[in-house]
C-alpha cells in the first residue's frame, strides 16, 4: 500500500469518503480544549477540517497527493488552520512532544518488531496530550491475498496499549458499535478504540 496504491484508490472516484468527521473522533474529542493536533492519514480531510473549525491548529498528513489536493480544496474557508503534508509517516521524523492530540483513525499502521513507527507517533504527543487510535474490529476484517493484506499484520489498540509505559494512562480501550454506516462495499459494524493520555 504505497503512494501509487493510495493515489489510484482516491483517483478511482470523485470522492472516496463522506467528508464527515469520524464518529470516534467526534465522541472522544468534542469536549477537549483546542490545541495542536496531528491527523495521521488524513485522507480527504474530514477530520482535519472538523478539528480546525473547532479551533485546533492541525497538521494533516497523508501519503496520497490526490487525497491532499481534495482536502485542501474542501478547507478553503479555514485559512491557515491546517497544514497539509504529503508524507509516509513510517519513515518521516515527527517533532517530539509537539501535539496535544495525535489522531490515528483507520490508518493501517504495520507492526514492527521494534515498534519504530509507533514510537515515533507516541513521542509526538505532548505531556498532558492524547493519543486517539481507532480501527476496524478484527472480527469485521478478512485477509486479501491479492493485495497482500492481512489484518493481523497491523496494530490494534490492545497492541498499542501493551507498548505504553508508566508515562501513559489508558482512558479508553474498547470495542464499540460504529456510529455511522460502514463505507460502501464493506461490512464494518464495530470499531476498536484506544484513547490514552501522556502523563509526562
Amino acid at each position: 500500500m504505497d503512494r501509487q496504491f493510495w493515489d489510484d484508490m482516491y483517483g478511482s472516484r470523485d470522492q472516496l469518503f463522506s467528508g464527515a468527521p469520524n464518529g470516534v473522533l467526534v465522541s472522544e474529542v468534542a469536549e477537549m480544549p483546542p490545541g495542536q493536533a496531528l491527523d495521521v492519514g488524513c485522507g480527504e480531510g474530514g477530520d482535519a477540517v472538523w478539528l480546525a473549525r473547532r479551533g485546533w491548529q492541525v497538521t494533516a498528513v497523508d501519503i496520497s497527493r490526490v487525497a491532499l489536493e481534495r482536502a485542501a480544496a474542501a478547507a478553503a474557508d479555514i485559512g491557515d488552520r491546517v497544514a497539509w503534508m504529503r508524507s509516509d509517516l513510517t519513515g518521516t521524523p515527527l517533532p517530539a512532544a509537539a501535539f496535544d492530540l495525535v489522531s490515528v483513525q483507520y490508518f493501517p499502521l504495520k507492526r514492527q518488531p521494534d515498534h519504530k513507527a509507533l514510537r515515533r507517533l507516541l513521542d509526538a504527543v505532548a505531556p498532558g496530550g492524547t493519543l486517539l487510535f481507532a480501527t476496524h474490529d478484527l472480527a469485521d476484517l478478512s485477509a486479501d491475498p491479492q493485495q497482500g493484506f492481512d489484518p493481523g499484520d497491523y496494530y490494534q489498540p490492545d497492541d498499542i496499549a501493551g507498548v505504553l509505559d508508566d508515562d501513559w494512562a489508558v482512558v479508553v480501550n474498547e470495542t464499540r458499535p460504529r456510529t455511522a454506516p460502514a463505507p460502501v462495499g464493506t461490512h464494518h459494524t464495530h470499531d476498536t478504540v484506544l484513547r490514552a493520555r501522556r502523563l509526562r
